[in-house]
């Protein structure tokens, strides 16, 4: 008996030599949910760094931070209320080894969803009766849940919201966007009036106008609002001489020291309103011409406006807080021959010259872009006489026809009103004349200036009037996109027709596009016969955006006489 029990003993004892052999070579193995070792959360978040361990029996848990100790258990809380990047390092200690693993915490702040709309600075007026579709842009990160709220009781839970009221009166919003990171709102008031109560509106372009002896020009209000059932009647010096439903009127003068005193009446069955406007009508045309001679530059040589539309280069790389600095910037940008974007559509740029460019009935201007297969931006080009002789560019405007003026699909006097945004880093809403709505897109993965709204505009509403062409955008695949070309006439545009070459018998300039001041039309859409201009406007003719490319917007890099180009 005592042998067997002697053999048992040593079996036993073997045993557990092979068991504690088999645990010296097992060391404690980490794990971590993420294999990088890279973890991210919001501020203010809490995140659970809860490891998986093999053979960590009788373990230390040991959690350190800038080389101190934070932590002694086998999970940890991490948490932080500042921004930034935090290093952690993870330690197990066992009688048969240490395993140990190092973390990155990215903490990125909390990003509430961002509202966007386009709201009038003293909120909507609507007639009673009629309704108001409210569709705000909202960004988020993560899903979110919307709430409008009508005089503090809820009245939907969709993005979209279709306003409309029983009674007259005023009407308290309040929209808001809720995420993970919290919430966002916007607030506003609809005033609901009778058509008794409607207030009218209506813009001029300015108070006083000059022309030379001969021409017509137009006079006419935009932006008209409720105007219901309204006759306009003008009156010339006191005498009536039209009166019509139309508020535009047509004023021939001829040439006197003293400005004719032209007055517009706009009567409704409400309201009876009216505004002065004061006209200067000088020499005939050539009275104020400057030819050019030996010494004349063929380039522009001043920038006298610069007001873009909103875009995804605007306030990009350069502080401009006045017109002025605007225009200065654009200035250098041009003598560089570097690009100046107009943004969307109706943003412009003007320059003028030291002397007249004449009108040979050949081209006669050059305008460089960046055009390129695929990749056409189309700028409207208009131009000017100095007919009140002052240097500036403070007269009447006439459009250089391309091939699209006669395309149905062309929509002459567009208006486009940029709102601008509430907060940093937002799309910009907009409007039009046309009853349509949208944004210029903040493009989050490309252009980070905190606002795409000129700096240097004052006002939190500006409106854009020019000629809005037919779009020839579209998505040739998903995520690819062209700007197809236009046959001819326009700016930044891949024209196989205006974009002459060296093979023309040309120094013709890279990538320009070449306009006939003879192609120059009035406002009742006849030929204007000028036989020279002196001021030279390039304005973004489209209103469209490509996807992940933004908005449309033409790029100015050089203006010349082409007519001392060509005759070099």
């Amino acid at each position: 008996m005592k042998k067997y029990v002697l053999i048992l003993t040593v079996f036993l004892i073997g045993l557990v030599a092979c068991k504690e052999e088999e645990q010296e070579i097992a060391a404690p193995v980490v794990t971590f949910s993420h294999e990088d070792g890279i973890y991210t959360v919001k501020v203010g978040a809490e995140l659970l760094l809860a490891p998986e361990i093999d053979n960590d029996v009788n373990a230390l848990y040991t959690w350190k931070m800038d080389g101190k100790i934070v932590g002694t258990a086998k999970t940890f809380a991490f948490k932080s209320e500042e921004e930034g990047s935090y290093y952690l390092s993870f330690s197990v200690v066992t009688d048969w080894g240490t395993a140990e693993k190092e973390l990155r915490i990215d903490v990125a702040r909390k990003v509430p969803p961002v509202i966007s709309l386009a709201v009038p600075e003293d909120g909507y007026t609507i007639l009673l009766g009629s309704e108001l579709t409210l569709k705000p842009e909202i960004v988020s990160e993560g899903e979110i849940t919307c709430l409008w709220k009508i005089n503090g009781s809820q009245a939907a839970s969709t993005v979209e919201y279709v306003f409309s009221a029983s009674e007259t009166g005023e009407y308290n919003v309040e929209f808001m966007a809720i995420n993970a990171d919290g919430e966002s709102s916007l607030s506003f008031v609809i005033t609901v009036c009778s058509s008794e109560d409607m207030p009218f509106s209506w813009k001029f372009e300015r108070a006083e106008y000059s022309m030379s002896s001969g021409r017509t020009i137009r006079l006419l209000p935009y932006a008209i609002q409720n105007a219901f059932d309204a006759v306009y009647t003008w009156t010339v010096d006191g005498m009536e001489e039209q009166q019509s439903s139309s508020p535009l009127f047509a004023f021939t003068g001829t040439e006197r020291a003293e400005p004719y005193v032209v007055v517009v009446t706009m009567k409704n069955s409400n309201m009876e309103i009216s505004q002065e406007l004061k006209v200067y009508v000088y020499g005939e045309e050539g009275t104020y011409q400057r030819k050019p001679g030996a010494a004349s530059s063929e380039g522009w040589n001043k920038v006298y406006e610069f007001l873009p539309a909103p875009g995804q280069f605007i306030n990009e790389g350069y502080t401009a807080n006045t017109m002025e600095e605007a225009c200065a910037y654009a200035e250098s940008r041009l003598k560089q021959q570097a690009y100046v974007s107009l943004g969307g559509f109706g943003g412009y740029l003007v320059v003028g010259f030291d002397h007249s460019i004449e009108n040979d009935g050949d081209y006669n201007i050059q305008i460089s872009g960046n055009s390129f297969k695929g990749s056409s931006e189309p700028g409207v080009v208009w131009v000017m006489q100095d007919e009140n002789g002052n240097g500036q560019p403070d007269d009447t405007w006439y459009e250089l026809k391309g091939s699209e003026y006669d395309n149905p699909e062309t929509i002459q006097d567009y208006e486009v009103t940029y709102y601008r945004p509430s907060g940093i880093q937002q799309s910009v809403p907009w409007t039009d004349n046309q009853g349509n709505d949208g944004f210029i897109d903040y493009l989050v993965a490309y252009h980070r200036q905190d606002y795409y709204y000129p700096a240097w505009v004052e006002e939190d509403t500006y409106t854009l009037r020019g000629t809005c062409l037919p779009v020839r955008t579209r998505e040739t695949s998903p995520g690819y996109w062209s700007n197809d070309e236009y046959e001819w006439g326009y700016a930044d545009n891949f024209s196989s027709i205006d974009r002459l070459t060296d093979d023309d018998n040309y120094n013709a300039g890279a990538n320009a596009n070449h306009f006939k001041i003879s192609n120059a039309v009035t406002f009742d859409r006849k030929p204007a016969n000028l036989k020279y201009v002196d001021f030279v406007k390039i304005q973004t003719g489209t209103n469209v955006k490509a996807g992940w490319l933004g908005e449309s917007s033409t790029e100015v890099l050089d203006v010349k006489d082409f007519n001392l180009i060509k005759n070099k």
